[in-house]
């Protein structure tokens, strides 16, 4: 049976997505601060923004999650059928 080996991303890609995912975040919510308009206009956008990020992790971990129940169900098919192999016979005549 062939082992599907964890995936493991490296220190640097972490720190680098980490660093993206912080100055996209401080680059908007400073430009939605600097607006010349009405207070409830940038509170309005900052609603967007905080509802923008929210979904963008709820997508993410549902994605993923997906990806991983689809690749346990894969592995338990692969087993049954390793199963099934190992236990016929096909030199025996019944």
């Amino acid at each position: 049976m062939q082992t599907i080996g964890n995936q493991k991303d490296s220190a640097a890609w972490i720190i680098q997505t980490w660093a993206a995912f912080m100055l996209s975040i401080s680059m908007t919510t400073f430009g939605i601060v600097n607006l010349p308009v009405d207070s409830w206009v940038k509170g309005f956008m900052g609603m967007g923004l905080a509802f923008s990020v929210g979904s963008t992790f709820t997508l993410a971990k549902t994605t993923r999650d997906l990806h991983e129940t689809k690749r346990l169900t894969a592995r338990l098919d692969e087993a049954k059928v390793e199963k099934l192999l190992s236990q016929h016979d096909p030199l025996s005549f019944k």
